[in-house]
């Protein structure tokens, strides 16, 4: 059976001016009427070359704590890396729609990595103006490269460079993460499955839309993951919901947006908050992003840290495998 993807749907949707009706969210999720106008969202901007390591400690756990999302500069990461990585990317989604669909998710496969349009169990049939992209870039052992592009050339060699050059950032905000804690530096990521912490990188395609007032690129929800570090192109899309409101964040020029997962909101028993998020489109130019979810391996179990629980403060969450974990919240069924 033939899938239709929205880039597709797209092409004839700016033609007509028009959307398909299970693209129209409902009143009460449309952004039009749910976003905040006129106030961007000045979400901590963390500098993380700054020297005072104990002051860089209180200002990503209260920004975890109070937001469950941050912004870091200064990261390491060059800057020309970051356009090669968004560069080969929105080569794969501009070739021909045969060539994409050579990666295709095969049908009836249970996995997440694949090109393809539908992610979850979709609420009241509703669809997300969103195709994407998913592969592990991350331990080399976990690596299925049937789902890596063949086109652009370059792609590998960017994609694999890249995963290198995150894997310091990765530890060193799981180290100052854990520190925020009042834990040792590596307990955070051993908690989540140590050096088989696996990076799942997804590219999300979000075409122009005739009508961005109506529809989602994304959903309202938390990410699975421990921690997601994102890069995104410069179109406005990313929402967050704080206070009540939905708000936009703002853009910054390599900055990458650190977004706290579920997992590490229950490694922690509630005291980080992982981010309540969705993505809106827009009418004139395509938004792309480049999230790389930092996943425990699918047999490992996650649970609040035996030092973070006592008495006082008994465990709030299960103890699961992280498969059981996905599994539910995929389906949509209760943890």
């Amino acid at each position: 059976m033939e899938v239709e993807r929205v880039q597709e749907i797209a092409t004839l949707s700016n033609l007509n001016g028009t959307i398909p009706s299970e693209f129209i969210r409902l009143d009460n999720e449309q952004p039009a009427s749910t976003t905040l106008h006129g106030v961007v969202l000045e979400v901590p901007v963390i500098d993380l070359s700054q020297t005072d390591n104990e002051s860089l400690v209180d200002l990503i756990s209260k920004a975890s704590k109070d937001w469950g999302l941050f912004q870091v500069v200064n990261h390491g990461i060059p800057s020309e890396l970051i356009s090669k990585l968004q560069k080969v990317g929105k080569e794969f989604f501009e070739l021909p729609q045969e060539e994409k669909e050579v990666i295709a998710k095969p049908d009836g496969y249970k996995g997440v990595e694949g090109y393809g349009t539908k992610l979850q169990k979709e609420v009241q049939g509703k669809k997300g103006w969103v195709d994407h992209l998913f592969h592990i870039v991350w331990p080399p052992s976990s690596i299925n490269y049937q789902f890596w592009p063949k086109n652009p050339p370059s792609y590998r060699d960017t994609n694999e460079e890249y995963a290198q050059s995150l894997i310091g950032v990765a530890n060193k905000l799981l180290g100052l993460l854990s520190k925020g804690l009042g834990l040792e530096e590596d307990e955070v990521k051993q908690a989540l499955g140590g050096e088989d912490l696996v990076y799942m990188l997804k590219i999300n395609y979000y075409p122009p839309c005739p009508c961005p007032e109506l529809a989602l690129g994304v959903a309202p929800h938390t990410d699975m993951s421990s921690i997601t570090i994102l890069v995104p192109n410069e179109v406005q899309g990313l929402q967050v919901f704080k206070d009540g409101d939905w708000y936009d964040v703002a853009y910054i020029p390599n900055a990458l947006i650190i977004h706290i997962g579920d997992q590490i909101e229950i490694l922690s028993n509630g005291k980080y908050k992982s981010v309540y998020h969705r993505t809106t489109v827009n009418k004139e130019k395509t938004r792309m992003s480049w999230p790389v979810f930092l996943e425990p391996p699918l047999e490992f179990e996650v649970g609040p840290i035996p030092k973070l629980v006592n008495k006082d403060d008994p465990p709030k969450y299960k103890t699961k495998k992280y498969k059981d974990y996905v599994y539910c919240k995929l389906n949509k069924l209760p943890q």
